[in-house]
């Protein structure tokens, strides 16, 4: 008897030693890390938006795989939720999702894409209004080579912090075409392409002096790009720098040459009347949108006329469509942009009355570039001739067009993430 009481007794004494010993592991736990909890996605024309919602900013890499074709991302500091793999809806890009570990501390994402694409974009977006932290992601349809040309670690985009040796992440492939290493701070810039109107044998409209539209349009192109890439860092690039004739159409290929963002031609006006004055803004009108879109279906060439779409891989009827869907979408956000420069540019000049104006220019049909066409006043009006002649006015407008232009940027990279 003496023997069971002393070995109850020391099984009692060796359950509160167990049972201190938990109470102690759970005052310390740590407190649950930081988490990726939603995941959503967005389908466009020709590309896809990934946004990841998270608890707080994270350490990231993201890099294309192949053979399957895939999207990776990895990442660091920052736990993800096993319920986002059920959040991926139908779309034409991601077929499915997969998560895992990689390294010491990291978490992967895998997603199964459907056709070649590329990484146009990763940034991560702070908390505002009702979102928290937003790592964002836009891939863009791309042909069997680019996807090639872009596969693996030496074209991951990354953060700075990003410990690349703590996942011991094996290399994939080296890219079978030289490619240029991107991460989130080099980039591609906001491209904007300046159009100024006439030139060469082309001289336009002709001042009350004589002054010719063609010479007023390049000095202030030249200004706005001045302003814009000093005062904004926008990559900007001009349809002509010099006294030489371009053909309408031929600057729109070059606008969508330089896979332009926004293009912006630049005018100034005529009319019998000599009183008349004001700048205005155009963008394309509804009935040249229409006439437009069907010229462009008819066309025996529809390869990539948006966004890497093939159009020689659909009907008549659903390129017709496609088309129409896109130009659509650029005619929404280029009347947005004409928005700002009505705003910016009454603060400064004096505008038109219903200052933004529609019409069937052809510089404003590329179905892919948003576009406005700016009309800087009236030549024929002899005091508007004399303003435009002053550099330190033309200064004055192009200071108000570039902010109407970071307006614009800022605002389609807050509305369009979602």
């Amino acid at each position: 008897m003496a023997f069971l009481t002393v070995m109850k007794q020391r099984l009692r004494q060796g359950l509160l030693v167990l049972l201190g010993m938990g109470m102690l592991f759970c005052s310390i736990r740590p407190v649950s890390a930081a988490q990726i909890k939603s995941f959503r996605i967005g389908q466009g024309i020709g590309n896809v938006r990934i946004v990841l919602d998270a608890d707080a900013t994270f350490d990231y890499k993201v890099f294309l795989l192949t053979e399957p074709k895939r999207l990776v991302i990895d990442t660091q500091n920052i736990d993800i939720s096993s319920k986002i793999e059920k959040m991926l809806e139908a779309n034409s890009f991601v077929s499915g999702m997969r998560l895992g570990t990689v390294g010491v501390n990291g978490a992967r994402i895998v997603l199964d894409l459907q056709k070649p694409a590329v990484i146009k974009k990763v940034f991560m977006l702070p908390p505002q209004s009702n979102f928290s932290w937003r790592f964002v992601i836009d891939l863009e349809a791309a042909s069997e080579r680019e996807f090639v040309s872009k596969v693996g670690n030496d074209n991951a985009f990354s953060n700075d912090n990003y410990n690349a040796n703590s996942n011991n992440v094996v290399a994939a492939a080296k890219p079978t075409v030289p490619s240029k290493v991107l991460n989130k701070n080099n980039k591609s810039k906001k491209i904007v392409v300046l159009d100024p109107g006439h030139g060469g044998v082309d001289p336009g409209a002709i001042g009350v002096s004589g002054v010719y539209e063609k010479n007023i349009t390049l000095a202030m192109g030249r200004e706005l790009k001045e302003v814009i890439e000093k005062q904004y860092g926008y990559k900007v690039y001009l349809t002509r720098n010099r006294d030489v004739f371009i053909p309408l159409r031929d600057r729109v290929k070059i606008a969508r040459k330089y896979d332009a963002d926004l293009f912006l031609s630049i005018h100034a006006d005529s009319a019998r009347n000599h009183k008349a004055k004001g700048l205005s803004v155009y963008t394309l009108s509804e009935t040249a949108s229409d006439k437009e879109a069907a010229a462009l279906a008819e066309k025996e060439n529809k390869a990539d006329i948006v966004a890497g779409l093939n159009f020689a891989e659909h009907s008549k009827e659903v390129s017709d469509i496609l088309l129409n869907l896109a130009q659509r979408e650029t005619m929404n956000r280029s009347s947005e942009f004409a928005g700002f420069m009505v705003q910016e540019m009454r603060k400064s000049t004096h505008t038109l009355d219903n200052t933004h104006r529609f019409a069937g220019f052809a510089v404003l049909k590329a179905p892919d570039v948003p576009s406005v066409l700016m009309e800087l006043g009236y030549l024929s009006n002899p005091t508007e001739e004399k303003q435009l002649q002053r550099k330190d006015y033309r200064k004055k407008l192009a200071i108000s067009a570039a902010k109407a232009i970071d307006r614009y940027f800022n605002n389609m990279q807050h509305a369009s993430v979602f």
